[in-house]
């Protein structure tokens, strides 16, 4: 007997006067994707990355409209003269959230979560502050909402952010006792 052409697979022998393998063909089979659990230190990471996309992006559109290029040619950003100062107060003010992406990926658990903590919420009045006499709403409606989103993820991640519990171990003779005694010390 000759198998069939293509790829076989040769499965457990066949309960048959036989002692032949049985030959099945391979057929394509589906299986679910692996949802592997995200740490949390990674989901922070992609959310201020996400939020410094927008950010940048939301001010790299607005040259777009009409009139900021001249503005910007004039000395004028917004209503303010564009000065060695200024320009460093704007990068300062992007400087944080820039460094929120590598702070979450190295600062300790207990850090990271109150300093993100604490930098989401202080981004989201300025994220808010660039809607401050515009009059291009949707434009600015619309990135100052994904912002705010971002900010409110990021939020939820380190406010949620999982706790552990110490290992408990069993007492089974008095030297293990005063061993668990000495490590929670």
């Amino acid at each position: 007997m000759h198998p069939p052409p293509g790829p076989a697979i040769l499965g457990p022998p066949a309960l048959t006067t036989t002692t032949e393998p049985t030959i099945r063909t391979r057929r394509p089979t589906t299986t679910p994707l692996d949802n592997q659990p995200i740490p949390v230190r990674a989901k922070l990471a992609a959310a201020w990355t996400s939020f410094m996309f927008l950010y940048a992006y939301v001010d790299i559109l607005a040259f777009f409209k009409p009139g900021v290029i001249h503005d910007i040619d004039n000395g004028i950003v917004w209503e303010f003269t564009i000065s060695q100062t200024l320009l460093t107060t704007f990068l300062t003010l992007m400087a944080i959230p820039i460094l929120m992406i590598v702070l979450s990926m190295t600062l300790p658990a207990r850090a990271n979560r109150t300093t993100n903590l604490t930098v989401a919420s202080t981004q989201i009045p300025f994220a808010a502050f660039n809607a401050a006499g515009e009059t291009w709403t949707y434009f600015y409606g619309l990135g100052i909402a994904l912002e705010v989103t971002l900010l409110a993820l990021i939020l939820r991640y380190a406010w949620t952010w999982p706790h552990t519990t110490p290992p408990t171990t069993t007492a089974t003779s008095p030297d293990r006792a005063a061993l668990h005694t000495r490590q929670q010390e």
